[in-house]
């Protein structure tokens, strides 16, 4: 399942975003050991694992929030420059960002939240946001709640308005932070249908970053297994549920006993507990 690495300062071909060597930590807690990984054009592309495993701090290392403490990370074959504030504001304009439970200004309509990203970074005239703001909402299947405000839409309309928003200025990379989280099944039916749909129309590149194993599996291309700041697993969704390795059929089949341990490492209870003293 493993794959080589390749050199720093070279992606492959097809890769929009390649994360090369990478290591992070917060303070003295590392998050990311040395991790590779690589995103083609085109594809939707499931970044897994438990909570806490870095995988949104690989949108954030993606998006420029935070600067790696090793490697680097290429988008669209150049490095990402954190220091360069012009630069990663350009950058920025090509993604989009599905915030998980969507970050919606509550004190905007609907209409007013998927502009807004378009007044921000454009000179289009209101003539030419309102056209592409309406067509945007009837892609997620909002125009006709283009006027309501964000209190008058449930909990999966308003995933689908996040979405809309993040998809505004057309991006090549559209990164989704557990987008499926506190969704009902419907609504989650829809949000997924909607990522797999939006990437095939549009032609751009899908992270999704979630422990929902089942709906990534129905839509991604592609799969990362994140555990323990490191790349555990990799390949199609056939080829994760084919594999044999304990700490991934511990994550792919959601069993409580396994490699990752239910207790937090901590010494011994009795010794804790001061029993025997």
């Amino acid at each position: 399942m493993a794959q080589p690495h390749q050199s720093i300062g070279v992606a492959g071909d097809n890769a929009l975003v390649s994360i090369q060597a990478v290591t992070f930590g917060y303070d003295s807690r590392a998050v990311l050991s040395n991790v590779s990984l690589e995103f083609d054009r085109g594809r939707v592309i499931a970044i897994m694992g438990s909570s806490g495993c870095g995988k949104t701090t690989l949108l954030r290392l993606i998006g420029g929030v935070i600067t790696p403490q090793a490697g680097q990370i290429l988008f669209s074959g150049a490095p990402i420059d954190t220091s360069d504030r012009a630069a990663l504001y350009a950058m920025r304009r090509r993604m989009g960002m599905l915030f998980q439970f969507g970050a919606l200004f509550t004190d905007l309509s609907v209409f007013e939240n998927v502009a807004y990203p378009l007044r921000e970074h454009t000179q289009l005239s209101e003539r030419m946001i309102h056209d592409i703001v309406l067509m945007k909402l009837n892609a997620v299947g909002l125009r006709g709640a283009a006027s309501l405000r964000i209190a008058e839409v449930s909990g999966g309309m308003a995933r689908r308005v996040a979405l809309a928003r993040a998809i505004a200025l057309d991006p090549e990379i559209i990164m989704y932070d557990e987008p499926f989280a506190g969704l009902d099944p419907i609504s989650l039916g829809v949000t997924a249908n909607l990522i797999r749909h939006l990437n095939d129309a549009t032609g751009a590149t899908s992270l999704i970053v979630s422990h929902d194993v089942e709906e990534c599996f129905r839509i991604c291309d592609f799969a990362y297994l994140v555990s323990g700041g490191r790349i555990v697993a990799r390949g199609t969704p056939q080829q994760l549920q084919a594999a044999e390795e304990p700490e991934v059929r511990q994550f792919i089949r959601g069993e409580p006993d396994g490699p990752v341990p239910f207790h937090y490492p901590a010494v011994p209870i009795a010794q804790d507990l001061d029993i025997g003293a």
